[in-house]
């Protein structure tokens, strides 16, 4: 894939569109005309320019990028960077949801690119429909994989706005075509036809994919199934006009189900968990694991003008001006966050006490102060007081403890911009080490590392949920505890140079009638948990508490308690019926004419 990625260049320039009116066009303008490329050796090159506006983007705000649109707005971690004043009129907004309005910069651009996107598969299945297979052997897998993004890309879209206008390939002509297409179709009582024509792409992609592709990248039917059964998890949460959960529909989670096991059914073969959690995120593991099932490609040096196909979106998160690396500073895991992986002594989390004593308060005791001379004093006296799952240090570094499996590579608080704000615990699972090829900086920092969007963890977990909702919490034990003994396990690279462990790791079973009461009620909150500890600061945190309607009362309680920590966080509040989702962008209400109806509470 990577060979593959190194042909986006100059497809990229031939099927590129300017100005933010006409990015919906079928023709782009001072380009090559794409009515002139008909012949089946042509039709590559327009599903590769689908593919490649995924990659090329330009900014942080990407619609893929997940540390902004799921990790800062849920209770996994602050913006980070100089300060409050550091993107605050966006990021900063949307971390505390005040102050957001449609006006805001980092509201628009993903929009606005998430339809190049799907203008481009659709331009791509307009023009393979009339070429035969015959003329086009790999016609079928094409076709499924511009279905998958263009499904996946609505699907983005919909976490976001929840109301977007589904644009297809039907859809064709002046822009005022395009314009005429609401966000909301006023002839449906609620948001679930869009969802239906988000299932319909995911399901029609899974019929024409092929299991495996000869191009490492490529989408693929495991991809398709994984995507059916998330979306129809979303549909099963019914909401209201408010966004609020009214409704858990058993019927969705049965389907879901259906499309789970087709893939836990492959476990030990196409699909299965690495044995060390870890191997995730590193980028010798890119393209290279039974338990990645789609990731966005990344490249460097392959002789383009702008250096590859590097990994921009999250280009921020790097940090400042330490081992190699130069900027800037974002992303840190909250202190609520790096508390969740705490355990207690039947070696379970602590539910309902986790978060009583806070990392941060342990640096200032050192000597009353943020010095951060003191940290590494503050360091032992937090960390020597609890013991952890493993999880935490292949999700966050602090100071005086080793960056990246290097027990030799010892990370320094000097690395943190600005702790005092916003603390010490770096998220790492996005960021390699600073000795591999694949650092590029143009005045702020980038690396090539994949972006993998859905693993084999996560279906588990998702399949625990579908069974614990069903009632079936006792067959959702297995799958919960598979995901907890592999956390366990991973315990290879996370030792010091003298060979003892970085902490005290802890992290046992769940174990009914010994360490737990496996009920309903408490197999939903360990899967909760087991959720949150396993993709911490990967964006997912914020959409499955929008899925299960939990977003209110659990941002409120973080607030809460991390007011205490940071003056910042005084203003911050969320109000329900409202902060589910984003505004839709005044730039795209009027380009739209009237078409568009806005979100609720802006």
């Amino acid at each position: 894939m990577k060979k593959f990625i190194s042909s986006l260049l100059i497809l990229t320039a031939a099927f590129g569109m300017t100005g933010c009116e006409d990015f919906l066009q079928v023709n782009p303008k001072q380009v090559l005309d794409e009515n002139l490329l008909v012949k089946p050796s042509d039709m590559e090159g327009f599903v590769t320019a689908a593919y490649a506006r995924m990659t090329d983007i330009p900014s942080w705000d990407s619609p893929f990028s997940p540390w902004w649109s799921g990790s800062l707005r849920s209770d996994d971690s602050y913006k980070g960077g100089g300060g409050v004043w550091d993107g605050g009129d966006g990021w900063g907004y949307m971390e505390t949801f005040v102050n957001l309005t449609p006006n805001g910069w980092p509201i628009d651009f993903p929009w606005y690119v998430s339809y190049q996107v799907i203008q481009r598969c659709n331009t791509a299945i307009q023009k393979m429909q009339p070429i035969s297979e015959d003329d086009f052997p790999v016609k079928n897998s094409r076709m499924g994989e511009m279905l998958f993004l263009r499904g996946f890309t609505h699907f983005r879209l919909k976490e976001f706005f929840k109301y977007m206008p589904y644009m297809d390939e039907t859809i064709t002509g002046t822009s005022a075509d395009f314009e005429a297409v609401p966000n909301r179709d006023k002839n449906y009582p609620n948001d679930q036809y869009l969802w239906e024509r988000i299932l319909k792409d995911f399901k029609d992609a899974e019929s024409y994919l092929p299991e495996v592709q000869i191009d490492k990248g490529r989408i693929t039917k495991n991809a398709a199934t994984a995507m059916v059964a998330r979306t129809l998890m979303f549909m099963a949460y019914e909401q209201d006009e408010r966004h609020q959960v009214i409704n858990v529909n058993k019927e969705r989670l049965n389907e879901a189900l259906i499309y789970l096991n087709k893939l836990t059914e492959q476990e030990g073969k196409a699909l299965d968990l690495c044995s060390n959690f870890g191997e995730n995120f590193m980028i010798e593991s890119d393209n290279n694991t039974k338990e990645s099932i789609w990731e966005i490609q990344y490249s460097i040096n392959d002789n383009s003008s702008t250096g590859g196909k590097i990994n921009r979106s999250e280009g921020l998160n790097h940090p400042w001006n330490w081992g190699g690396f130069q900027c800037c500073g974002f992303h840190h895991a909250s202190y609520t966050m790096g508390n969740a992986f705490k355990t207690g002594e039947n070696g379970l989390p602590l539910f309902d006490t986790y978060n009583d004593d806070c990392y941060g308060d342990y640096i200032k005791k050192a000597d009353g102060s943020d010095d951060i001379t003191l940290v590494d004093a503050g360091n032992k006296a937090f960390f020597d007081r609890y013991t952890f799952d493993p999880r935490f240090s292949h999700t966050i570094c602090a100071p005086g403890q080793p960056w990246k499996y290097d027990p030799y590579l010892i990370f320094e608080a000097r690395g943190i911009r600005n702790g005092v704000e916003y603390g010490y615990l770096k998220s790492v699972k996005e960021l390699p080490h600073p000795n591999c090829d694949c650092l590029l900086y143009d005045g702020w920092q980038f690396n090539s590392m994949n972006k993998r969007l859905i693993r084999y963890d996560e279906v588990i977990l998702w399949k625990a949920e579908v069974l614990i909702q069903l009632d079936r919490q006792d067959e959702a034990l297995p799958l919960i505890n598979k995901i907890r003994q592999r956390a366990a396990n991973s315990l290879e690279n996370l030792k010091t140079a003298d060979g003892s462990y970085i902490l005290n790791y802890k992290c046992e079973l769940y174990k009914p009638g010994v360490n737990c009461t496996w009920t309903k009620e408490f197999a939903w909150k360990a899967m909760e948990w087991e959720n949150r500890l396993e993709l911490a600061c990967e964006g997912r945190r914020f959409f499955d508490l929008q899925r299960w309607g939990t977003l209110e009362k659990t941002m409120n309680a973080y607030f809460a308690v991390e007011r205490n920590r940071f003056d910042w966080m005084n203003i911050a509040r969320f109000t329900a019926g409202r902060d589910e989702f984003f505004p839709i962008s005044q730039a795209q209400m009027k380009w739209a004419k009237g078409n568009y109806t806005q979100n609720p509470g802006y």
